[in-house]
């Protein structure tokens, strides 16, 4: 069905009441920093909203071992418990990690309707850490997973793009073997959690399908073109994928205070438009994973939003001289000598 255009987000009131405790760097402000990004771009009326529901237990055990599910509702049952130092969960972090995986498949229908060009899930939570058997970073259930599978299990092949600083190892472990799910990431490396070096490239049917861009601290726009250009555009010709699908952290901001590199909000805006382009409208998700200085989310999520329905708003200059092109050499080198 041809897309009748524009910007579809999935939340749920839910993902402001997941509470990892004071002064934790993933808070519900996030949330709030988000949305008056959209405002400050004069798009309050132009994103359509969707509540999202929850994700049914089969959609989240087909990514994750059952016992992360039952051990997050007993946790949230009993008025929450930390999981691990950065991983801690209140009463209400279970019912909230439900919504913030069934955003991502209430999107693809509508995505499938021809209601919207693109979808946003913009939940809390966020998901890209937690691996198939374990929960970690600040991550419950994997939502870009839950989502990915669900479009895998129906024949389609799936992009993941993550932009975020730090390596998505969770989506790495699910489908490091699936030669159905290409999982590209963008990173700062060595950095937290110390996972996607350039030689982790898939095992088995998935050999060649997971692609690590670690960058150096301080990397740059012009870095990121580069590895799109030379390494993204050709590991998309040869998977040929028919969705792709964003993890959409911006703690790569120069701002961050939990990272290192050198991006600005129009970088992300740019470089995710050149991503989505990849496939055609109508089949493209995006999923907000970190980012933890509020002006420079506030700024990003704006930027993001506008360039997706073509509406002029950059509220910083592009960057560009950072380090790393010897970086992006040696992928492409890599992935060039598996095909």
């Amino acid at each position: 069905m041809t897309s009748t255009g524009g910007l579809l987000l999935a939340t749920h009131d839910l993902c402001w009441l997941h509470d990892p405790g004071p002064g934790h760097p993933e808070n519900p402000h996030r949330l709030t920093a988000v949305r008056k990004g959209f405002t400050a771009a004069g798009l309050d009326e132009a994103i359509v909203a969707l509540e999202a529901p929850e994700a049914d237990r089969g959609s989240i055990d087909a990514v994750h071992a059952t016992y992360l599910y039952d051990r997050l509702e007993q946790l949230s049952d009993a008025g929450g418990g930390a999981i691990d130092p950065d991983t801690t969960v209140s009463a209400d972090s279970s019912a909230a990690a439900r919504r913030a995986a069934g955003a991502g498949l209430a999107l693809i229908e509508k995505l499938k309707a021809g209601e919207a060009d693109i979808g946003w899930s913009v939940v809390r939570p966020p998901g890209h850490h937690a691996t198939a058997d374990r929960q970690m970073g600040f991550c419950l259930f994997n939502n870009i997973a839950v989502a990915a599978r669900a479009l895998a299990d129906e024949g389609e092949r799936v992009m993941i793009v993550d932009v975020d600083a730090h390596h998505g190892n969770g989506t790495q472990d699910i489908f490091y073997r699936d030669p159905n799910v290409m999982f590209v990431s963008f990173h700062q490396f060595p950095w937290y959690p110390f996972t996607g070096r350039p030689d982790e490239v898939g095992e088995g049917d998935g050999y060649g399908t997971t692609v690590n861009i670690a960058m150096p601290a301080g990397a740059t726009a012009d870095v990121y073109r580069e590895a799109f250009t030379t390494v993204v555009e050709p590991a998309a010709a040869r998977f040929n994928p028919s969705w792709v699908l964003v993890s959409a952290g911006f703690d790569g901001h120069r701002r961050d205070p939990l990272t290192d590199l050198g991006l600005t909000s129009v970088d992300y805006a740019d470089l995710i438009a050149a991503v989505v382009d990849l496939v055609p409208a109508g089949r493209r998700l995006m999923f907000l994973e970190g980012g933890y200085d509020y002006e420079a989310l506030s700024d990003t999520a704006g930027a993001v939003a506008a360039k997706m329905l073509d509406v002029d708003f950059r509220p910083e200059e592009s960057s560009s001289g950072g380090p790393g092109a010897d970086h992006v050499a040696m992928v492409r080198d890599i992935h060039e000598s598996l095909t």
